[in-house]
This record gives structure tokens, C-alpha cells and sequence, in this order.
């Protein structure tokens, strides 16, 4: 039998040729009605959600209610701010890492996202795979701060009284895995001294239990002890930080007070989930560094003791790394555990 000339098995083949041709045709339709449904130069065309997974006046709340607002004004959408507290902030980081990557629901969190992989190794997510760095917001300088009984005015003085004395002194935190916590294990792993941590609920109980002699030292966010430094209640020996706080910068870093490579500041930053496209990271990338640095952002965040940085997704990545490997270490070193 002939169809249309040919034999069956030329005009099978041609018609294989032709389904083939129909199904790369409409693949391609299908992959550029996709493509245009979340193109950058479309994005954004509805509001945004900003997932942060901490409870609202919490310091990573207050810096993405701020970047929010200039967002929306930039984008000329609106940015709502949706907090999903629990879990040591894990509750909120996962529900961004497993969200739709288009964009539209984006994450601000603490730097505590380096920390729980190591504090809970069996989380459903991994925040290195499922998460794409936008920019780091801020950072939060903490203040290495003892009580003025306790006979050291250095960090050269703290670290010979901590070596003569083992496990005798005692220091406050606002919580077993949070910054202040994690500055003192960093001290304590790069000097070689014993301590005991005190954990409280929350950075003021911590300070308060400080003015009050219950613990001889703790570090401290700047805001939390600044005006207790000012009256002589408290006194500020060093800063977590490479560099001098602007908020305190008679007091030297604990870098440049001996203990060389010493370097913490806890710090909020925005993500979006993995697979996010990259002109939709680098919009969002470009709107939220220059919020930031704007005046505005400047002078509400000094009031809190932060500093702006505002830095490309490719650093912000790298410090991600750098960081939950550098946790990694030590909180196993110092035997950490998950309260």
C-alpha cells in the first residue's frame, strides 16, 4: 500500500519527523510562555512576600520591616512583612527554602541560618542547596562587656584571669545557639580559655543578671549595654568585630586586643528560594543594597547599634559558607547542643 507516493516506511518516517517537529515546537512555546511568565523585565507585577522567621520587634524584623518599605517604593509593589517565628527560626527558613522561586516570597533572616545545620543536623532543608544569597542587610557588632567588680580593663587581662582560673568565670547570653552565645564559644575556641555560659531568655535578662553580679561578663549588642557603659554600670573591654563600632569607637576589637582573626558580627541578610532567576536576584539585589545605604536606613540603623552593608549575591554566598563551616567547627569543639 502506498500513501501519498511514498511506501509505509517512508511515510512512517515522515510522520515520526513530524510529531518530532510538532512536540520540540510546543516544548519550545510552552518553555517561553514560562520563561515570559517570570522574566525579570515583567517582575515584580504583584506583592512580594518577605517571610521572617523571628517574632516582630525582634532586631531581624525591625531591618526587614525598614528594607520592605523602600522596596515597595522602588518596585512599586507592595512588600508585606510576614513573620513566622519557632524553631530557633527554622519554621520560617523553611517554608521560603520550599516556596515557589519566582521571586515573590523571599526570606530576611539572622545569622543564625549558618548555625542551625550544625545545631540540628537533621532539618528538612539545606540552607547552602535551597536558598539563593540576595544580599547581606546588616550587621549587629556585639560588645565584650564585664561587670566593673571583675579586675580585668583588657582582653589580654580577661584571657590570663580565665586561664588562671578555670571554669570560674561565668558569662551571660540571650540564649544557647544565638550571637551572644556564639561570640563567647568563638573566644573561647581561638584562646583556649574555660567558661561557664549562663544561658537567659533574652539579651535583657542576660544584661540585667550582668549589673546585678549573677555572671562576671557577657557580649552583649551594643544597644542592650551602651547606656549601662555610659553610667558606669557596666565595662565595655572590646568589639566582636574586624573593625571599630562608629557607636563605640574608643573601644578596641578583640582582634587588635591579641586575639588575631577574631571576627563575629551576628547579621540579618535576604534570600529567595534556590532556582530564583538571576535577573530577578540581581533586581532585587540592586533595589535592597541601595536601601540600605540610603539616609534614612543609615540613621535607624545606628540607633540600633547595626551597620549597613548591602553587598552582592556572589559575597553574601561566600560568607554563608565561610560562616556554617566556621560554626560548624565550633559547636563541635564546645560540644553544643540544641536546647
Amino acid at each position: 500500500m502506498r500513501c501519498c507516493g511514498l511506501n509505509n516506511g517512508v511515510a512512517n518516517t515522515y510522520m515520526q519527523i513530524a510529531d518530532l517537529c510538532f512536540f520540540v515546537a510546543a516544548n519550545t512555546v510552552f518553555a517561553g510562555i514560562a520563561s515570559a511568565a517570570i522574566a525579570p523585565g515583567d517582575f515584580p507585577h504583584k506583592p512580594i512576600r518577605v517571610v521572617v522567621p523571628q517574632p516582630p520587634g525582634a532586631s531581624t524584623d525591625l531591618v526587614a520591616r525598614l528594607v520592605a518599605q523602600k522596596l515597595s517604593e522602588a518596585l512599586r509593589q507592595p512588600v508585606i512583612v510576614e513573620n513566622r517565628p519557632g524553631a530557633g527560626s527554622i519554621i520560617g527558613t523553611e517554608l521560603v527554602a520550599k516556596a515557589t522561586p519566582d521571586g515573590y516570597t523571599l526570606l530576611v533572616v539572622a545569622s543564625s541560618i549558618t548555625i542551625n545545620p550544625s545545631l540540628h543536623p537533621n532539618l528538612s532543608f539545606n540552607p547552602l542547596r535551597d536558598l539563593t544569597p540576595i544580599t547581606q542587610l546588616s550587621a549587629f557588632p556585639n560588645l565584650l562587656t564585664v561587670h566593673p567588680a571583675l579586675p580585668v580593663k583588657t582582653v589580654a587581662d580577661l584571657i590570663v584571669l580565665a586561664k588562671a582560673q578555670p571554669d570560674r568565670l561565668n558569662y551571660g547570653s540571650s540564649g544557647t545557639g544565638t550571637g551572644t552565645h556564639l561570640s563567647a564559644e568563638l573566644f573561647k575556641y581561638m584562646t583556649g580559655v574555660t567558661m561557664v555560659h549562663i544561658p537567659f531568655k533574652g539579651g535583657g535578662q542576660a544584661v540585667t543578671a550582668l549589673i546585678g553580679g549573677q555572671v562576671q561578663l557577657n557580649f552583649a549588642t551594643i544597644p542592650s549595654v551602651l547606656p549601662h557603659v555610659r553610667s558606669g554600670k557596666l565595662r565595655a573591654i572590646a568589639v566582636t568585630t574586624s573593625q571599630r563600632s562608629p557607636a563605640i569607637p574608643e573601644v578596641p576589637t578583640i582582634t587588635e586586643s591579641g586575639v588575631p582573626g577574631y571576627d563575629h558580627a551576628p547579621w540579618n541578610g535576604m534570600l529567595a528560594p534556590s532556582r530564583t532567576p538571576a535577573g530577578i536576584i540581581a533586581r532585587l539585589n540592586t533595589e535592597a543594597a541601595k536601601a540600605m545605604h540610603s539616609p534614612e536606613l543609615r540613621i535607624a540603623l545606628s540607633t540600633e547599634g547595626a551597620e549597613p552593608v548591602g553587598n552582592s549575591p556572589l559575597a553574601f554566598g561566600a560568607i554563608l559558607r565561610e560562616e556554617t563551616a566556621k560554626w560548624a567547627k565550633v559547636i563541635k569543639a564546645a560540644g553544643i547542643k540544641a536546647d
